[in-house]
């Protein structure tokens, strides 16, 4: 058989390509692994083939990949008669809600009644089959109403033969396709990378922004015809500029508003009061929407009956209302796309599509945790683009999640996504039933609807307030968000908010702040569990400042990362560690005699004499704590070895000492490898960690939870002690690199004694806590010596 390893080696080394160590050159390099008490362990190096095959689906994989795209396949035959009267309540409720709603948002979305209603119907109907929330609901909604209503508008006037029902199907199409697209490449965890405060920002400036267009239809006044769809400051100022030409609708939208959030505040206040009722006051404050629609519908029948228009030979009605309905589905078709259509609001796109994301996975999150399930965004973006991708042949327009009737239905009771085809049948119901009600829905309790339920859509100023208390730098781009939405767009607030937010994560990686770490030792308050930890030297991390941490030993310095070691961070952490280095201890050797040895930018480059002079130590050491740190790439390698030369020269003649510990990524291992880090010098022995895997691990395995003694803390026995188990090394005996900070610290005192005078440092952290002064030295505990 083919050993396509090999293969590639000889290739590569025909080329000049260097490998450094193979596996087997790494066993069998001269250590004498039977001369300790432990086994030699090589630890194998990570491939491109074996990480390429990680991402390789196998056959069960791709059976799993297929069946998860229809996730209702895992529930519906297990479906029970009180899953469906849970669904049968849910669905009924957010059926009579989405009505008005869907000829409400509509309206945003400068496109007929009847249009909202077929977004409404195809939401429900079809999501259930892809669904991995059961509360959702999706559907027509103001934001993506307002954007498809400003697109209308835009495109419109230069294609005058195409209708807005086509140009909004077009953009349903056509980001209906792109989210598909995502959700079967699962890569729905993209939205992660739209942090809250954004989100938070988007529906906070969109709500104003929509609240304000919808007051001249509130008052009676749009019949001046102003721009409405502008800068939210435009909007207000011109709708408080033609307050005088306000008419008798305002009336119906001033109080329909009024008696929306009367009810919602007696509903919420009697279930306070009556808690044995709870539920059915809620259902009550639900259906308030329904209320007061068909209240303000039979008021306006009672005033316009005789005034229903031209088309039918009365004087134009009084109240403004929405007039004709058509019944059933008769603007169904297949979709027009136009390129010319399509170039126009090619620009309109990301915005809409950023919309159709973050408003539903942030909603689906949201009451997954609330009600304990866990959704698959990947998923979901499947289900919206599909959505999308079938709703134009129904002359649906972009539809997505819904929070007020996602809440709506996750407080009815709701048991599964099937819910939604209850609520479909609602619909489907009054697109065929009620066209003759429709006539008379007053456009101004419409209005009415829009405000109260994007009201709920504004941040409260306590939530704000903790954004501030938590992160002030959120905080603040939560506010410049709105301000630039109310000041400019909502497209525009989306994008800078976004682009802010990535600029930030971006910086908080370039800019990670290093520690500088020391050692302490703690106990519990009752005087047991004594052990050490690492606290930063500094206390940056805010622990107190009054405890005297133990630095390393003079001329050894330990750094923890805090981030991932990549090219964005790698020069400043590095230039952390220099300066940290040039402060601390001294340059071993003058540079030269002669004043041209100096150089340029060293202004005092100290004489022979001054560096005797100077109580400060050379440098020895460097360990590094790598705990956090995930990925190193090329960049930040390259720049570990320029400081390693760069330090080998500030120590000449001697030699830095570069330790790693806590390396959890293999990859990181490899490439430390690959630039020459964490190799035995072959002078002195290594120290490592062993485990035993002998009778007392087995013991514990096999003996039960009731019968496993907690050891007394005690320092760990000699490995001679274990001479009947048997002693396997943590990692690699080959590499310096180490499980933890103590066993890093003992190997590099360890070469640094044998160095010094051939045999090992003795002195220790304890010791110099016990002196309360800095330590020379640490305990090697249960290390072994590795024998080069």
């Amino acid at each position: 058989m083919v050993q396509w390893h090999e293969v590639g080696h000889k290739v590569g080394h025909a080329l000049g390509f260097e490998y450094g160590e193979d596996e087997r050159d790494r066993v069998t390099r001269g250590e004498s692994v039977t001369s300790t008490a432990a086994e030699a362990y090589i630890e194998p190096e990570p491939t491109f083939l074996g990480w390429f095959n990680e991402f390789l689906p196998s056959r069960g994989g791709v059976f799993t990949y297929f069946h998860n795209l229809f996730p209702f396949t895992y529930w519906l035959f297990r479906y029970n008669k009180q899953w469906l009267f849970g669904d049968l309540v849910a669905g009924i409720t957010v059926g009579a809600v989405v009505v008005p709603q869907g000829m409400a948002y509509s309206n945003l979305a400068n496109l007929a009644p009847q249009y909202g209603l077929y977004s409404s119907f195809v939401g429900v109907i079809i999501y259930w089959f892809f669904a991995t929330s059961k509360d959702i609901t999706i559907g027509p909604v103001a934001v993506m109403s307002q954007l498809i209503g400003t697109i209308v508008n835009e495109v419109g006037p230069r294609y005058p033969d195409a209708e807005p029902q086509e140009i909004a199907s077009s953009v349903a199409l056509i980001c209906g396709g792109i989210v598909t697209g995502f959700g079967l490449l699962r890569v729905g965890w993209v939205v992660d990378f739209i942090p809250l405060p954004a989100i938070a920002a988007f529906m906070t400036g969109s709500a104003i922004n929509i609240a304000a267009g919808q007051v001249s239809k509130l008052l009676g006044n749009d019949r001046k015809k102003f721009n409405t769809r502008g800068a939210t400051y435009e909007t207000i100022i011109n709708t408080l500029k033609y307050l005088n030409y306000t008419d008798i609708n305002a009336a119906v939208g001033l109080t329909a508003l009024f008696l929306l959030y009367v009810i919602r505040f007696a509903c919420n206040h009697l279930a306070k009061r009556y808690p044995r009722r709870q539920r059915f006051f809620f259902f009550l404050n639900t259906l308030r929407t329904v209320f007061v629609i068909l209240l303000y519908t039979l008021i306006s029948w009672l005033v316009n009956r005789h005034h229903r228009g031209e088309k039918h030979g009365q004087p134009e009605p009084i109240l403004s209302i929405i007039k004709d309905v058509p019944r059933g589905f008769q603007d169904m078709a297949v979709p027009k796309l136009d390129s010319g259509i399509i170039s126009a609001y090619a620009g309109h796109l990301p915005s809409a599509v950023i919309v159709l994301l973050i408003e539903h996975i942030a909603i689906a999150k949201s009451f997954g945790r609330i009600n304990g399930y866990t959704i698959d965004p990947s998923q979901e973006l499947i289900a919206i683009g599909v959505t999308n991708l079938i709703g134009p042949f129904f002359g649906a327009y972009p539809a997505t999640g819904s929070f007020s009737r996602t809440a709506i239905k996750s407080k009815a009771g709701v048991r599964t996504p099937f819910a939604g085809v209850i609520s479909g049948l609602v619909v489907l119901l009054a697109v065929y039933a009620l066209p003759a009600v429709f006539f008379y829905v007053s456009n101004a309790s419409l209005a009415a609807v829009i405000i109260h339920a994007v009201g709920d859509l504004i941040l409260p100023p306590k939530q704000a307030f903790a954004f501030w208390r938590v992160s002030p730098l959120d905080a603040l781009i939560f506010l410049g968000g709105v301000i630039i939405i109310v000041f400019t767009s909502i497209e525009i607030g989306i994008y800078c908010t976004v682009c802010v937010s990535a600029a930030v994560l971006l910086w908080r990686i370039a800019k990670a702040h290093g520690e500088f770490l020391g050692r302490i030792r703690v106990q519990t308050i009752d005087g047991r569990d004594a052990r050490h930890i690492w606290l930063p030297i500094e206390h940056e991390d805010g622990s107190n400042p009054a405890i005297a941490v133990t630095p390393p030993a003079p001329g050894i310095l330990v750094y923890r990362f805090t981030e991932s070691l990549t090219y964005p961070n790698a020069n400043h952490y590095t230039d952390q560690v220099v300066a940290e280095v040039k402060r601390v201890t001294k340059r071993s050797k003058p540079l030269g005699d002669k004043p041209g040895d100096r150089p340029w930018n060293d202004p005092a480059t100290p004489s022979a004499d001054e560096l005797a002079a100077d109580p400060r130590p050379p440098l020895k050491a460097i360990i590094f704590d790598f705990a956090a740190v995930n990925h190193v790439d090329v960049t930040s390698t390259q720049v570990l070895v320029d400081v390693r030369d760069q330090l080998d020269r500030w120590a000449a003649p001697g030699r830095v000492q570069w330790h790693f510990a806590n390396i959890r990524q293999p990859w990181v291992k490899r490439a430390l490898a690959a630039v020459g880090f964490g190799k035995p010098d072959g002078t002195v022995n290594q120290l490592f960690s062993v485990a035993s895997a002998g009778p007392y691990s087995s013991d514990v395995a096999n003996e039960g939870v009731e019968d496993i003694e907690v050891p007394s803390v005690e320092r760990p026995a000699p490995a001679s002690r274990f001479s009947s188990s048997k002693l396997l090394p943590i990692l690699s005996t080959d590499r310096t690199f180490h499980p933890d900070l103590d066993e890093a610290i003992a190997a590099v005192l360890e070469q640094l004694g044998q160095q010094d005078d051939g045999s090992p440092s003795v002195s220790s952290f304890d010791d110099a806590e016990k002196r309360g002064q800095p330590s020379t030295g640490a305990s090697s505990g249960s290390s072994t010596p590795r024998h080069q």
